[in-house]
């Protein structure tokens, strides 16, 4: 099922949560909403349910205007991030629950088949008669999908859902979801503040700020080419460093960068810690290193530059390097944009 929304607006009492936002999503495409608080991305997620209407623009479900179709009609299966089931119920009679209330009557036999063939699906055969406080909390949020997809949705809609999992089971659960993907084919919009979920499991990350659109792209595109200080900032360990333009080359002492498409005049370069790197001699920025930390899979150095910047960089693990050392940091690749 594709979606597109065309011009959305949702406005709460003064405040403006989605400004004019427009978005294809493609038949069986999984797309991330991503963005910091306050940024959209649940409304956008809630009026694409029907669980909140769009004060202006369209939202449609392949040729259908679905805009003001109500919940119950459009064919979504809602998963949240606190499971939001019955405690009172077992997990197979959770899972039937959307199928024993539906308009579309289903024999008894039939339901029980379903539940049997949901519960290999999320892998939890025999746990059908448990109740939700007798399994873990990941076990709780397969029984919600489940759920959701008993009722055989166009689109399946997820809030933050695995945001009350602690970070090794979520892992676990991005993994586990991307296969279900993979089988099932359906539509998927999921909305996360979680940067490394975003990239992990998404086909295309949508990324928000104060209501709006900002970036969209393959996470390759949004990691790689970044298209403002923004983005840079918000996908995680971004060092600013002035920096000034002159002929499309950005440069900070003898260090230059590319910077074809920045204006001349101040700018700033951003870099991350694996965009950095180290030399005990030659050119760069100069600095002394104030501590060098072991990782099994490399080094982190510690450094303060000439210029009072402090900087992480990452180094591979055979680098010689001890805290006290002067030297240069060097920049390998980075991101141009002009002085705020």
């Amino acid at each position: 099922m594709k979606i597109r929304l065309e011009n959305v607006v949702k406005t709460f009492e003064t405040f403006r949560a989605v400004r004019d936002v427009s978005l294809d999503i493609e038949s069986g495409e999984l797309v991330a909403l991503l963005g910091p608080s306050g940024s959209g991305k649940t409304t956008i997620l809630r009026m694409v349910a029907g669980l909140e209407f769009a004060d202006g623009g369209h939202i449609h479900f392949g040729d259908q205007d679905a805009t003001d179709i109500p919940v119950r009609d459009r064919g979504v299966g809602f998963v949240f991030q606190h499971y939001a089931l019955f405690p009172h119920m077992t997990v197979a009679q959770n899972i039937a629950f959307g199928m024993k209330v539906s308009k579309v009557r289903r024999a008894r036999q039939e339901i029980d088949a379903r539940v049997a063939e949901l519960l290999r699906l999320v892998r939890l055969e025999g746990l059908g008669d448990r109740f939700p406080t007798q399994i873990s909390g990941g076990q709780r949020q397969r029984v919600a999908l489940a759920r959701a997809l008993a009722v055989d949705p166009k689109v399946l809609l997820l809030d933050e859902p695995f945001g009350a999992l602690d970070a090794n089971v979520r892992r676990d659960l991005r993994r586990w979801l991307r296969e279900i993907h993979g089988e099932l084919g359906i539509t998927t919009i999921f909305v996360t503040h979680d940067q490394e979920e975003a990239l992990d499991l998404a086909d295309r990350v949508v990324i928000l700020n104060e209501g709006r659109i900002v970036q969209q792209g393959t996470p390759e595109e949004v990691c790689r080419r970044p298209n403002s200080s923004f983005v840079m900032h918000f996908l995680g360990d971004a060092y600013r460093l002035p920096a000034q333009v002159e002929a499309g080359i950005a440069r900070i002492g003898d260090v230059a960068l590319d910077a074809p498409s920045c204006p001349e005049g101040p700018a700033e370069i951003y870099v991350r810690p694996a965009d950095l790197g180290w030399t005990n001699s030659g050119s760069g920025m100069p600095a002394v290193v104030t501590r060098v930390i072991d990782r099994p899979d490399g080094r982190r150095v510690l450094a303060d530059t000439d210029a009072g910047q402090s900087l992480e960089i990452d180094v591979p693990p055979e680098t010689p390097v001890r805290a006290s050392d002067r030297g240069f940091v060097q920049i390998n690749r980075g991101s141009v944009f002009p002085a705020a």
